[in-house]
């Protein structure tokens, strides 16, 4: 087996015990959760809840005109970039 290999198993093995990805973590130039959670309150949502990083934004549920929905959110401007109403 080769070293490279090697290294794939055991970071799937790693990855798979501790139940993370290293994909979907805040970097280091992201907002903060507060700080997203406070762009959203001035765009309109309350309830904001699951607010997590996942594959290179913010992204999490809320109420926004009385409706559930589903957003995106840029991690660095704060700008919502996706929003739909939740399934």
């Amino acid at each position: 087996m080769t070293g490279f290999r090697k290294f794939l198993i055991a970071a799937a093995a790693l990855t798979a015990s501790t139940g993370m990805t290293l994909a979907d973590q805040p970097g280091a130039d992201w907002i903060t959760k507060e700080q997203v959670t406070q762009k959203l309150t001035a765009a309109g949502y309350t309830n904001i809840t699951g607010l997590k990083a996942d594959d290179g934004h913010w992204e999490g549920k809320g109420v926004k005109n009385g409706k559930i929905m589903e957003f995106h959110v840029d991690p660095r401007s704060g700008a919502l970039t996706k929003e739909k109403l939740d399934d």
